[in-house]
């Protein structure tokens, strides 16, 4: 894989590493919050504030794998082995990477990991 493409992807990765870790504190801070408010309201405040922190723990979870994701393409790019398959270890076209570049699978074995899943 060319440098300049190596180089571009490193940098959309590390930018979408620090949003996600910017958007998990945030929703730490969300969750102090609703942790913090005393839950003295009428029932209709309680139930809010119980789907509140199941959406936000969703969303947190979701972010975390994402996180892991984007650490592990980090990490492929230091080892010489970004874009290639993890699965067949064919390269993964490049338009996928622009697309998801932490994708860890050409788009055949992503494919079939979803069908299996």
């Amino acid at each position: 894989m060319k440098k300049d493409f190596l180089d571009k992807q490193k940098k959309k990765l590390t930018a979408e590493r620090s949003e996600l870790i910017d958007s998990l504190v945030g929703r730490n801070d969300q969750f102090e919050k609703l942790g913090g408010a005393t839950e003295s309201g009428d029932d209709v405040d309680i139930a809010s504030d119980t789907i509140d922190r199941t959406l936000l723990n969703s969303l947190g979870e979701a972010d975390q794998f994402r996180l892991k994701m984007i650490d592990a393409a980090l990490d492929r790019i230091v080892q010489g082995t970004y874009g290639i398959c993890l699965q067949c270890g064919e390269p993964i076209a490049e338009a996928r990477l622009e697309a998801i570049p932490y994708a860890p699978f050409c788009v055949a074995c992503q494919a079939e990991y979803e069908r299996n899943r």
